[in-house]
């Protein structure tokens, strides 16, 4: 273990060298934080935490700077999660509240993450696989045709247009439509299958193929829901950070082009802790010089899906994770009042 004068000055570290974007020597350190100790043993502290692979030394420079290892102790013991201030938290607020749906509320939490971060966010669609029903409406357009409106717990609404075998009276759509969401209002999409399959039975012979033709329906509809979906913006952040990428930028990028590998990296949406994944810790060859911080969203205590932000491993992470929980928690309060 490192001694606690050895933190401290691997957080000076970190600090200085996501502050300046420059390679921090012992002198330096000394000058701008209160370490209590000689410039003479700072750079024996410096040389035990290369030694241990917490820092290391650019090729061109007397400085050193944090290595993924010296990050991930960084994250780990030394960063809280920067709260946001009360202006910040209530230009969130606004920002959100003006959202008119769910694609406007993912859009708009999208942009808002790329500004607050000045990095690359990506918002994971609410997962229908955790979503529950919260009504079905069913509206007689023609005789023969139907529309059926399914509402989920997160705002997502999904019409369908439905030609009947028969003509079907408004008594009987009104009886469909009451007996369905008896059976399947608060019930989650995986076991809406198992509620409805002997539904039909209960109806007059004449109107059965009509009723199995509503709930075929309405089951296609939710296997197509099921559907992962992101949406990403703030890539042109990147750009400002063409430095901090060894080789070249191009492998970020076309990592970002990949839907699986980023779902793959912002996790598993039912763990809704904070993940942080830093340079090798993330999996994909291309995303090696970056680092991932990620949350998980929703409604009533329920993770129903994640949201993140990508940048270089030279990032400011505790004000960076303190944006990314605060968004988070707003757009769970939007979907559980909408």
């Amino acid at each position: 273990m490192l001694s606690e004068r050895r933190l401290q000055v691997l957080r000076a570290i970190v600090q200085d060298y996501v502050g300046t974007e420059e390679p921090v020597g012992s002198k330096a350190l000394t000058e701008r934080h209160n370490l209590g100790v000689s410039p003479a043993t700072v750079r024996n502290d410096m040389a035990a935490l290369e030694d241990e692979g917490f820092i290391a030394q650019p090729h061109t420079s007397a400085g050193r700077i944090p290595t993924d290892k010296g990050y991930r102790l960084f994250v780990d013991k030394l960063a809280g999660v920067k709260p946001m201030t009360a202006p910040e938290r209530r230009a969130i607020q606004n920002f959100l509240d003006g959202a008119v749906d769910l694609d406007d509320v993912v859009a708009r939490t999208v942009r808002l993450l790329a500004q607050l971060t000045r990095q690359v966010a990506v918002v994971q669609y609410p997962s229908l696989t955790r979503s529950t029903v919260r009504h079905v409406e069913l509206l007689s357009l023609a005789p023969a045709r139907v529309m059926l409106v399914l509402i989920t717990d997160t705002g997502r609404v999904e019409q369908r247009m439905i030609d009947c075998p028969a003509p079907f009276g408004e008594a009987s759509l009104a009886d469909l439509r009451a007996r369905l969401n008896s059976r399947v209002a608060g019930r989650r999409f995986t076991d809406v299958p198992r509620l409805v399959e002997d539904l039909p039975e209960g109806f007059d012979v004449e109107d059965r193929g009509t009723v199995a033709t509503v709930l075929s329906t309405l089951l296609e509809t939710l296997v197509e829901e099921n559907e992962e979906r992101l949406m990403i913006g703030g890539t042109a952040n990147l750009t400002r950070f063409g430095h901090d990428f060894p080789l070249t930028i191009r492998p970020v990028l076309e990592a970002l082009e990949e839907q699986v590998v980023l779902l793959k990296l912002l996790g598993e949406a039912g763990d809704s802790g904070m993940t942080v994944r830093i340079g090798h810790e993330n999996a994909y060859e291309g995303l090696n010089s970056t680092s991932v911080v990620s949350v998980g969203y929703g409604s009533g205590g329920e993770a129903v899906a994640k949201l993140g932000v990508v940048g270089p491993t030279r990032m400011d992470y505790p004000g960076t994770m303190g944006a990314v929980r605060a968004v988070a928690r707003y757009v769970g309060q939007i979907l559980a009042e909408s």
